[in-house]
């Protein structure tokens, strides 16, 4: 193993170096999401549309979609650690950018070079956990690694709601490059020298799909966080509608859905780890339901407020719990299985919003609600038809 000077006495406890590793999957995230709270503001200060705004979001997702995959192969013979240093370099410059943008187009270039940073971090980040600690911690290692990405999901978008409530969207771009550089240096750290293993191939990436389980566990992601994003990218809109809510309340509510979120991490993280199928069968079902009736509890603050919470608890266990699931059905190739989730992840991110967007404009917002509660409804079917344990697939042969 190549950090033994980094194991920690207890043997129950993760080094640093994994706290590092979350830091840096909740930076890429949180900046990757940081518009949808921000989208009355980006759209009023660029004269842009909440749809067309909506392309922040829709960007980078595409972009990362590509990088994950390929940014693995393209610096198979990098040192993981100066490489995940430079793109989280590489993410501060784009959050500069974005916070100096001038023009609408300006804000799209900057969020396609956080789409590259996104891609690499949750590729490369991923499969580190097999280097870092025991063997018998690896599992719960790599949780904690993408619990960075849970966390952000649902405080980023708080944070950055009454970051730019306080001071412009400007700042909040700006505070997110200034977290970019500390990551950076917190990486450079913290992180022991990580020499490139055996070089990953295209073909092992994408021959990961011939596996059943792994088929599923990437039809599923793609349709709750397709759903998620449809829905939720639109959410405070949703919110505007609701009688007796302002800006301030609103800014609270997220903040008190992003705690919920985090504690559906957990618990979605431990209940993934006894049985990732049941875990994926009740985030869906909770997840469909609570977005589906968001609809019609528009009119009433109580059930608003009890649905977002709801909805939070349910999406905070996404993706440890998919993780978990691909991580079952991809034993030994964990990079490449990474590679492969942290793209279909971020496509269907980019969808969600896409989708959410053109049903925002023609339906209103409630039209992106019910496209995300039904995506969410498909997704449980997707799991009850699988009807298998992923940790008794096999890995495809490449």
């Amino acid at each position: 193993m190549e950090q033994t000077a980094q194991q920690p006495r207890d043997r129950r406890a993760l080094p640093p170096s994994v706290l590092a590793l979350a830091a840096a999957t909740f930076c890429v995230v949180t900046t990757e999401m940081l518009p949808v709270g921000l989208l009355t503001s980006l759209g009023e200060g660029l004269r842009t549309s909440d749809g067309t705004t909506g392309l922040t979001v829709t960007l980078p997702g595409v972009v990362a979609a590509l990088a994950a995959p390929l940014l693995p192969v393209v610096v198979r013979r990098a040192d993981r650690r100066t490489v995940l240093c430079v793109l989280l370099v590489l993410l501060a410059a784009a959050n500069l950018l974005s916070a100096l943008a001038p023009a609408f187009w300006v804000l799209l270039v900057a969020r396609a070079l956080v789409g590259v940073c996104i891609g690499g971090v949750w590729a490369v980040a991923a499969g580190l956990a097999g280097r870092l600690v025991r063997q018998e911690s690896v599992g719960r290692a790599t949780a904690v690694i993408f619990s960075g990405i849970a966390v952000a999901s649902v405080l980023g978008v708080p944070a950055g709601t009454l970051m730019g409530g306080a001071a412009g969207w400007r700042w909040a771009f700006a505070a997110m490059a200034l977290l970019a550089l500390a990551v950076a240096a917190l990486l450079a750290l913290l992180l022991p020298p990580l020499p490139a293993g055996e070089a990953i191939r295209l073909r092992e990436v994408l021959g990961l799909v011939r596996t059943p389980a792994v088929r599923t566990g990437l039809l599923v992601v793609a349709l709750l966080v397709t759903g998620h994003f449809a829905a939720y990218t639109y959410v405070r809109p949703a919110l505007e509608r609701v009688p007796g809510l302002g800006p301030g309340p609103i800014s609270g509510l997220l903040l008190v859905y992003g705690v919920a979120g985090i504690a559906g991490n957990f618990l979605g993280g431990a209940a993934a780890t006894r049985d990732p199928r049941r875990s994926l069968l009740t985030i869906s079902a909770v997840l469909s339901w609570a977005v589906l009736l968001s609809v019609p509890a528009g009119g009433s603050l109580p059930a608003a407020v009890a649905l977002l919470v709801v909805w939070g608890l349910a999406y905070g266990g996404v993706s440890v719990s998919a993780q978990n699931w691909l991580m079952a059905a991809t034993p030994g190739r964990r990079e490449a299985g990474s590679a492969l989730f942290a793209g279909v992840f971020n496509a269907a991110i980019a969808l969600g919003a896409l989708l959410g967007g053109r049903a925002a404009d023609r339906f209103e917002v409630a039209g992106a609600l019910w496209l995300g509660g039904a995506l969410a409804a498909l997704a449980l079917g997707a799991v009850m038809a699988a009807g298998r344990d992923p940790r008794t697939a096999r890995p495809a042969r490449t």
